[in-house]
């Protein structure tokens, strides 16, 4: 599969003119920037995690992204209810599994949000790794172990949840379990500005919103996206802090052609 046969300037050109409401529950960490990602790229961002509402709330939206790395008791409630909601509303939904392995209280959240059956589920190596039961490296949020030792974890994993799964690191890959893609592009910057995956977790659920029965290349549009915005961004940046605005900047002056001609995906 190569970027003159997947859609995505269509993609992106859909998600901009129909601007999709996204229900984020995200970290505090991440709230902000995340909510500027989806409002660049042209999507509406929430972020709702309340459980007196969460459920309720991700009934209306076209998707909902669920990341871990804050984690809290009242939070998980409100995971559950959105999660629960949508599957029964037929709505897509992305799970961020930060750092499950860390700690007792992560590792039983993170397996009662895989029983809810998402939609595409995005991690680093290590976490795709532990998820999948293979041993990994990692420390905390931080990944110690390469994308491409984690690409059989990953399709094990797609296999046994009907997910697709997504692996983000230099070159990023994305299975769903029987096709496979890679995805290059981006800046040495990313892994030093906070928020950055998890902002592209949220990107996600924009694009699954506006193409829900092809996740896969949904998905992939979207990494793909976040590498030509993160490698224009790059040229001009003098650290990771004027990156982080430079990549506001170049989402939100992506179009679809450039998009097109620029996406740097592959199968695998």
């Amino acid at each position: 599969m190569t970027t003159s046969s997947t859609p995505y300037a269509a993609l992106l050109n859909q998600l901009r003119r129909e601007s999709p409401l996204i229900h984020c529950i995200t970290n505090y960490v991440a709230m902000n920037f995340a909510a500027n990602t989806l409002l660049a790229a042209g999507a509406s961002p929430a972020m709702v995690h309340a459980p007196e509402e969460a459920g309720e709330f991700a009934r209306l939206a076209g998707a909902v992204t669920i990341n871990i790395g804050t984690l809290s008791s009242h939070w998980l409630e409100g995971m559950h209810a959105a999660a629960q909601a949508a599957n029964e509303s037929g709505k897509p939904w992305v799970l961020d599994p930060v750092a499950h392995f860390a700690t007792a209280f992560r590792r039983k959240a993170v397996q009662a949000l895989l029983a809810q059956q998402p939609t595409v589920i995005r991690g680093n190596a290590s976490e795709i790794m532990a998820l999948a039961g293979d041993a990994s490296s990692g420390r905390g949020v931080d990944s110690g172990d390469s994308v491409e030792r984690a690409e059989t974890s990953a399709m094990v994993l797609a296999q046994r949840t009907r997910a697709v799964v997504a692996v983000t690191g230099k070159v990023d890959f994305v299975t769903d379990g029987k096709h496979s893609l890679r995805v290059a592009g981006g800046s040495a910057w990313m892994p030093k500005v906070t928020a950055m995956g998890c902002s592209l977790t949220c990107l996600i659920g924009g694009f699954v919103a506006v193409a829900p029965t092809a996740p896969l290349i949904a998905t992939a549009s979207a990494l793909a996206c976040f590498g030509v915005a993160g490698s224009y961004a790059a040229q001009q940046a003098c650290g990771p802090g004027s990156f982080a605005w430079r990549f506001i900047d170049a989402l939100a002056a992506l179009d679809g052609n450039t998009l097109q001609a620029q996406a740097q995906v592959a199968a695998a």
